[in-house]
C-alpha cells in the first residue's frame, strides 16, 4: 500500500468531511456539492483500498474501525493544513513588498519609511530598487513606483509629482556657474547627469545646441549617485529638485539656474486593480500620497517654475 499513488485529493476531502459530520448530506453542504457526491467518492475511496469505511444507516453513517483511524490522521492533516493557510494569510497581510526606481527609492522613499513604519508597525516593507518595470500580477510585489503617463493596463495608478529637473550644486560653487545658461560658455566645473536632460534644459532656455562632450565630467548610471557627485563638489549636476528637496531646504545644495524644466512624465504608485481592496496596500497608498502630497507643497516654487 505505501507504494501505490495516494488517493484523490477530493475522495479524501468527501471522506474528512462526512467523517467529522458523521453525515454525508452535512459533508455535502460543508463542501458545497450533494450529498450522493459526497457518496460516490467516499465509495470510489473504499474501493480503492478495498475496505470499509463507513456502515451506513437509514439516516446515519458510521465510522467503521479502519475508517476511525484514518479519520483520525485525516483530521489532523487537514487541520495542519488549515492552520498552514491561516498562517499564510496572516504573513501575506504583514508584509508589503514594494519596487521602486533607484533615485525615488533610495533618496525620496527610503528617508521616509520609518514614519510609516512608526504608524503601522505591525507591516513589515520590503523595498527593492530597480529600474526594471516588475510585472505586479506576478505576486512577487504588491506596489510599485513608477514613471511614465500612468497609463498601465490592469494597474490603479495614483500621479505622486511630476518629474522636474533644473541645475545644482554646492553653494560653494555657484559663483563658478556663472554663465551656466549659454551652452558655449566655458564652465569652471563640469556638468554632472544625463545629457539629454541637459539638452533639454538648453532648448527651454531658447538654445538649440546642447553642452559638448567635453563640458561633462564623470558619467554616472544614477541620479542619486550624479547628485552624490555634486555634494562632494565635484560638478554642477541636472537633478530633481523635489526628489532632493531636503538637501535644498538643509543648503547642501542650491539652484545653479532658476530654471526648472518638466520631462514630461510623472512618478506614479502603481497596483493591481483587483488588489484594491487589500488593507495593507490601502493603508500605504494613503500614506504615500499624503507625504507626496507634502513633497509637492514645500516643491511648488519648482513644481510652477516647471509648469
Amino acid at each position: 500500500m505505501l507504494d501505490r499513488p495516494l488517493p484523490s485529493l477530493a475522495a479524501i476531502r468527501a471522506f474528512e468531511a462526512a467523517a467529522r459530520h458523521g453525515s454525508f448530506t452535512r459533508a455535502g453542504t460543508e463542501l458545497g456539492t450533494s450529498s450522493a457526491s459526497v457518496s460516490y467518492h467516499v465509495r470510489q475511496l473504499e474501493a480503492q483500498l478495498g475496505v470499509t469505511l463507513f456502515r451506513r444507516h437509514p439516516h446515519r453513517v458510521e465510522l467503521s474501525e479502519a475508517g476511525a483511524l484514518i479519520a483520525a490522521e485525516a483530521e489532523k492533516a487537514f487541520a495542519g493544513l488549515r492552520a498552514s493557510f491561516a498562517r499564510a494569510v496572516e504573513i501575506d497581510a504583514n508584509r508589503l513588498s514594494l519596487t521602486a526606481l533607484p533615485t525615488f527609492g533610495t533618496s525620496w522613499l527610503a528617508p521616509r519609511l520609518g514614519r510609516f513604519r512608526a504608524l503601522h508597525p505591525d507591516i513589515q516593507v520590503q523595498l527593492d530598487v530597480s529600474d526594471a518595470a516588475e510585472d505586479l500580477t506576478e505576486g512577487r510585489f504588491d506596489l510599485a513606483i513608477r514613471n511614465g503617463d500612468g497609463g498601465w493596463p490592469g494597474l490603479r495608478t495614483i500621479e505622486l509629482f511630476p518629474s522636474v529637473f533644473m541645475p545644482l550644486c554646492v553653494p560653494e560653487l555657484k559663483s563658478a556657474t556663472a554663465g551656466i545658461e549659454d551652452p558655449r560658455t566655458p564652465l569652471a566645473v563640469p556638468l554632472l547627469g544625463r545629457p539629454d536632460w541637459w539638452a533639454l534644459w538648453y532648448r527651454a532656455l531658447g538654445q538649440q545646441e546642447g553642452p559638448p562632450p567635453t563640458r561633462f565630467g564623470t558619467s554616472l548610471a544614477t541620479e542619486y549617485l550624479d547628485v552624490a557627485a555634486a555634494l562632494a563638489g565635484h560638478g554642477v549636476v541636472i537633478a530633481s529638485p523635489i526628489l532632493f528637496g531636503g538637501e535644498i531646504d538643509a543648503g547642501r545644495l542650491v539652484p545653479a539656474h532658476d530654471r526648472v524644466v518638466p520631462a514630461g512624465r510623472s512618478f506614479w504608485l502603481a497596483y493591481p486593480v483587483a488588489r484594491r481592496q487589500s488593507r495593507k496596500i490601502g493603508l500605504f497608498r494613503d500614506w504615500l500620497c499624503a507625504e507626496a502630497a507634502a513633497a509637492r507643497a514645500a516643491a511648488a516654487r519648482f513644481i510652477e517654475g516647471g509648469g
